[in-house]
């Protein structure tokens, strides 16, 4: 089972920050920009698999949360596995599927189907979580959401 050290680790990987866009391509440029990529991911081409990916099923959630991925392992290495947190600017319409604009993307960069499944499960864990959520909304930093992940995970 992903630990809160582990998730925390992963976070710290991929990095939490703001976003501006009013569409999907413009936040995920900008989201792929900002985001600590591992050597040798191919920015473009991930950027391609999001949208594919989206444009199959939506990866709204509800409750202003997306987690944005990509269908395939874009990298190989384990230890090059991360998640970002991403917070809009503005809300942006994503279909999800209580009709409620995104403001939060956590978007997974995996190696592995069965650890992704892992950390979507983790994620829909945190998200469920009123205090969680709450906390979402305030746009914290990588320590406040990691000290919140942590009481809750505990």
């Amino acid at each position: 089972m992903l630990s809160a050290r582990d998730l925390c680790a992963l976070i710290h990987k991929g990095g939490v920050f703001s976003v501006e866009g009013k569409t999907m391509k413009a936040v995920y440029s900008e989201m792929l920009a900002k985001m600590n990529l591992p050597e040798g991911l191919d920015q473009r081409q991930f950027f391609e698999e999001l949208l594919v990916r989206e444009r199959i099923l939506s990866t709204a959630v509800g409750d202003g949360v997306a987690i944005p991925h990509s269908r395939k392992p874009m990298i190989s290495d384990s230890e090059a596995q991360r998640l970002a947190i991403c917070f809009l600017k503005e809300p942006l319409d994503m279909n999800a599927p209580d009709g409620m604009k995104v403001q939060v993307l956590f978007v997974p960069l995996t190696a592995l189907s069965s650890f992704h499944l892992e950390l979507l499960s983790r994620i829909a864990l945190l998200v469920r979580n009123a205090e969680f959520k709450k906390l979402l909304w305030t746009q914290p930093d990588e320590d406040t959401l990691c000290a919140a992940i942590k009481k809750i995970l505990q």
